[in-house]
């Protein structure tokens, strides 16, 4: 079977209020693979048909709630093809597992779920359904993060001895969620959110990160979660050392209390003869340092980067490249996975692509990560 034509995409979550729904939209229709059609864009019906035209859809395919969509989408001839979930996080496990049993594939925000129960329960439904299943931790889609992974890959940097991953926030310096400013609530309420904070909402994010790009996985850790600001029910500041499977020792930190500080992502890994160095705020240079030899300097778009990173590079070097860029490559690689899953292929998904056992490892950190913190010791992974 050859499928032509556009994937169709409904979208839960993601209204008025909401940054990531737009973001979700323009980074799926980016490459002209994907078109957003449906969605049950907010708990209220009114506002969902008001997110419905700004998308431009049609106002029919705006639906009061999630089961509306579902079943109505499943009826339809030109029905929609996946479903993306952009809620608060105790939306997660339902909207997936009502997807999965409706027929339809997932791509969901991270964390995949809001508890490391909830999260067995979705992966036990991905394995029921044989749906693709996809998580967007969009750091993952960046083309010098792709080059940082092939490095480490590569062996280039000899075995890895050492690892630091941090991502800073400041804009939860004080109580925002007082103010009525609704990303800030739902993050600061534990019925919404989930048991973690900040561990949860960026923690997760330089975790992945950082077993994406070295390929080794967190044994131990050692954390320590606090909360700053006065009455906040969640953490907002985060440290952790790490145990890595090689022996390496690694070091995490993630703060959205870090005050001047907007969305700064940065992974240095650390090997026995050379490192390297990326952050996100500075996304299209990737700093390769050598023990005997000149600092290198790559850059994206560059012909001598390695395969999987021009794979996800659309403009010439000097033109840069951003999240929504790297957002739009795990769209396209959802696609191309979808199609393979549509053609009977096995393991559809390419190895790429955040799925659900990134999502099971991200929930299992964050379950630890506050153990470690409530015991004041190290936990084994």
């Amino acid at each position: 079977m050859t499928e032509t034509r556009k994937l169709r995409m409904g979208m839960v979550g993601g209204g008025p209020g909401a940054f990531i729904g737009p973001v979700h939209k323009i980074a799926a229709e980016l490459d002209g693979r994907i078109e957003l059609v449906a969605g049950a864009f907010s708990q209220s019906a009114e506002r969902s048909r008001a997110a419905g035209i700004s998308f431009g859809i049609d106002p029919s395919r705006a639906y009061a709630d999630y089961g509306e969509m579902l079943a109505a989408e499943r009826a339809r001839k030109d029905g929609i093809d996946f479903v993306v979930i952009a809620t608060p996080n105790h939306m997660h496990l339902p909207v997936a597992k009502a997807a999965l049993e409706a027929g339809f594939a997932v791509v969901s925000d991270k964390p995949a779920t809001a508890t490391y129960a909830e999260v067995l329960e979705l992966e036990a439904a991905v394995a029921k359904a044989g749906l693709p299943y996809a998580l967007t931790h969009t750091y993952a889609g960046y083309a010098l993060v792709r080059e940082a992974r092939a490095v480490c890959a590569s062996g280039a940097l000899g075995p890895i001895r050492k690892v630091a991953v941090e991502y800073m926030q400041g804009w939860l310096s004080g109580a925002l969620e007082n103010t009525g400013q609704k990303q800030a609530a739902w993050r600061s309420d534990p019925a919404l959110n989930g048991p973690g904070g900040c561990i949860g909402d960026i923690g997760t994010h330089a975790f992945h990160l950082l077993e994406y790009v070295t390929g080794l996985e967190v044994k131990g850790m050692n954390a320590a979660l606090r909360t700053v600001v006065k009455g906040r029910r969640l953490d907002d500041d985060c440290n952790a050392m790490l145990r890595l499977k090689n022996g390496a020792t690694g070091v995490l930190m993630a703060s959205q209390v870090a005050a001047g500080e907007r969305n700064d992502v940065r992974l240095r890994v650390y090997g026995e003869k050379g490192s390297l160095d990326w952050r996100q705020e500075d996304p299209n240079r990737l700093r390769v340092k050598w023990l005997d030899g000149p600092e290198e300097i790559r850059h994206a778009g560059g012909n001598y980067l390695s395969e999987g990173a021009r794979a996800v590079t659309r403009l010439p070097g000097g033109h840069p490249e951003g999240y929504i860029e790297a957002f739009a490559v795990l769209y396209r690689e959802f696609a191309d996975g979808w199609l393979a899953w549509r053609r009977g292929e096995p393991d559809p998904l390419p190895a790429t692509l955040p799925g659900i056992v990134a999502g099971v490892r991200g929930m299992r950190f964050i379950e630890r990560a506050i153990e470690s913190s409530r015991q004041e010791k190290w936990v084994e992974f």
